[in-house]
């Protein structure tokens, strides 16, 4: 069964000791920062602050730092068998006849249950406030010494697109500047910055509506940072990969829904043109991003359990828990990937690349520049057009093994003919990049040249030794004591 909630996944995590109760008064300003940074360094598990100074309501931080915790919070053994049923539902074979065609109905039925439902109430409207309320009543984070000030830093923010009316749920970061306003850390090309800019384009309104739920089941929460097409539900994703549909619940006061079992949802508006300087903010960059100016979110209302749980997450130096949501998006999306880039054998984005820095591919080549067409397919595919170094190598080498590529790599490559380079959009967070928003990205075709590729030399084979000397020595290995 799925979890339903945030506590669910707590029982969980506490029954596979993935989780240390902290019964300590700590700090949410910038202590618990430290104790979540040495956690995850030291492959530590899950805290749960139970008395957090300030405030009465606890936190849980780490909840997804580590690759179990990545598979307790989407409920399987491991996240290939997530890419697998993707898989299974992206590649359906054509049904053969009348009776294949009725084997393919429960899979039909299947897809049709994931989507989200509405639900007259839930324990997220337990608690209802309308005024005399403030935002420093929760224990919101302030992770490092740095940053502009506290940061909500795990929030779902739900927008709707002006033009078609369908919602949108993305993580983005929230600072508090007062009780009842924040930041809204729209990027220029997030799609809650997309709505932003049609609504106010239009002139069809001086304000937008917008929610932010905190804490609701580990699918839901994964399900906001997700790489998905514009106007693709992100419940009806957490609904597919929870195996059961997200409950929502309208708004009291904006037309949106939100997850019923949610702990916490800020319901407000944001004013169109109203912008305020934001940050800076210990990024996942490990560096701190630079101040600039974003929309503000007025909260007007306030629902919530009547004991909540407030989730947090601290970026930073890597790898931190972001790593480990970002290495279940490379495996879970790699069939969608391999969909249109059949070529492809696996990728790895290795946490020292945070993301956007470093994509390793290893590919089946089957013509001269092939390297060069996957380098720009990839630049042309949704977010993984801000990847900033891509490196191809063949098929027979481990991308998952970063000391093997990088051999490889540095080997098979003559810097002037196998690197090349692009402008394009890159990250907002690049602080190297000549532009906000615009720089330069590099491709390396580290794959073996073939002639056809105007390389007339022979290419020198990979020292191995041979398979049965490796099995003799095996057992001469055992004998010896070693």
């Amino acid at each position: 069964m799925a979890y339903q909630d945030l506590r669910d996944f707590l029982n969980a995590l506490e029954r596979h000791n993935e989780l240390k109760r902290i019964p300590i008064e700590v700090d949410p300003v910038l202590e618990m920062t430290e104790f979540a940074d040495r956690a995850v360094k030291q492959n530590g598990p899950a805290l749960f602050f139970e008395k957090p100074k300030g405030s009465e309501i606890p936190v849980l931080l780490n909840a997804f730092a580590g690759r179990r915790r990545m598979e307790l919070a989407l409920e399987v053994g491991s996240l290939e068998e997530v890419a697998a049923r993707l898989q299974e539902l992206l590649t359906p074979e054509a049904p053969q006849g009348l009776l294949g065609k009725l084997k393919m109905l429960p899979r039909l039925a299947e897809l049709g249950s994931f989507f989200p439902r509405l639900v007259s109430d839930g324990p997220v409207k337990e608690v209802v406030k309308r005024k005399d309320f403030s935002l420093f009543e929760y224990p919101i984070l302030h992770c490092w010494p740095g940053d502009g000030g506290r940061f909500i830093t795990l929030p779902l923010v739900f927008s709707k697109n002006p033009e078609t009316g369908k919602r949108n749920c993305g993580m983005y970061r929230m600072q508090v500047y007062d009780e009842r306003t924040t930041g809204m850390h729209w990027q220029t090309h997030k799609h809650g910055a997309e709505h932003y800019r049609r609504l106010k384009a239009s002139g069809q309104a001086r304000r937008m509506d917008v929610a932010v739920a905190i804490g609701a089941d580990p699918a839901t929460i994964f399900s906001a940072i997700l790489p998905l097409p514009p106007d693709v539900d992100e419940m009806l994703v957490a609904g597919f990969l929870r195996r059961r549909p997200v409950e929502m619940v309208r708004c009291e006061t904006c037309d949106l829904e939100v997850p019923a079992r949610a702990e916490i949802v800020l319901e407000g508006y944001v004013e169109l043109g109203e912008l305020r300087r934001e940050g800076p903010f210990g990024d996942h960059t490990g560096f701190y991003s630079l101040e600039d100016d974003y929309p503000v979110f007025h909260v007007t209302t306030i629902t919530q359990r009547k004991k909540p749980i407030y989730p947090a997450t601290v970026v930073g130096p890597p790898p931190m828990e972001d790593y480990y949501m970002g290495q279940a998006i490379e495996r879970i999306f790699l069939p969608l990937m391999r969909l249109q880039l059949p070529e492809i054998r696996d990728i790895a984005m290795p946490a020292e690349g945070v993301f956007h820095n470093l994509m390793l591919v290893s590919i089946r080549k089957s013509y001269p520049g092939h390297a060069r067409k996957v380098m720009h397919a990839i630049w042309g595919m949704g977010q993984a057009m801000f990847t900033k170094c891509i490196v191809v190598v063949d098929e027979d080498v481990d991308v998952q093994n970063v000391r093997q590529t990088a051999w490889v790599a540095l080997n098979n490559i003559d810097p002037q003919r196998d690197i090349e380079f692009c402008l394009g959009p890159v990250d907002s967070l690049d602080h190297a990049s000549r532009l906000p928003n615009f720089g330069s990205k590099m491709g390396v075709d580290a794959t073996r040249k073939w002639p056809e590729e105007g390389f007339q030399r022979p290419w020198p084979e990979v020292i191995r030794m041979s398979p049965e000397i490796k099995r003799r020595v095996d057992e001469l290995w055992k004998r010896a004591g070693l």
